[in-house]
This record gives C-alpha cells, sequence and structure tokens, in this order.
C-alpha cells in the first residue's frame, strides 16, 4: 500500500516537472483554475500535452493563448438546434 502512494507521488512530481516546463506562467495559472473548474478536464489537458511531449510534437512553450485553443478543441460541443413546431 505504501509503496502505491510512493509511486503515484513521483509519478505526479514527474508531471508537474513536465508540465512547468512547457507551460509558460499564465498557462499554468490556467490550468490550475480549469483544475478547480473541473478536474476532469484539466486530467484530459494533462495527459493531452504530456503526449504531445512525449512524442516530441512540441516545439515550443505553450502559452496561454495556445492552451485556450486546446482547451477549445477538448471541449468542442455539438451545436444544439430547438425547432418549433
Amino acid at each position: 500500500m505504501m509503496q502505491i502512494d510512493t509511486e503515484q507521488l513521483q509519478l505526479e512530481m514527474m508531471k508537474k516537472g513536465v508540465l512547468s516546463k512547457i507551460l509558460d506562467k499564465a498557462a499554468v495559472e490556467r490550468l490550475g483554475r480549469v483544475r478547480m473548474a473541473n478536474p476532469v478536464l484539466a486530467s484530459q489537458i494533462e495527459i493531452y500535452l504530456l503526449q504531445l511531449y512525449q512524442s516530441g510534437k512540441l516545439k515550443e512553450t505553450i502559452t496561454d493563448n495556445k492552451l485556450r485553443q486546446i482547451l477549445d478543441l477538448l471541449t468542442e460541443k455539438r451545436k444544439t438546434t430547438i425547432k418549433r413546431r
């Protein structure tokens, strides 16, 4: 039980280290606000960013504007139309 907690803590610390390396200060703050409002979405964004980093597809630091674009992509909703009869 204790070893699982330690491994999980190490993974979390590694994840935070990588995210702090690939996100600028404003993007880190935005991700923190997203985490407070929607923890599931924040986790999805983190996983997405970590996958980009691991695959070598990230060439520059993620800015706040770029993070907002990623948020828009991940939260795109279908347009709903209401038809009245």
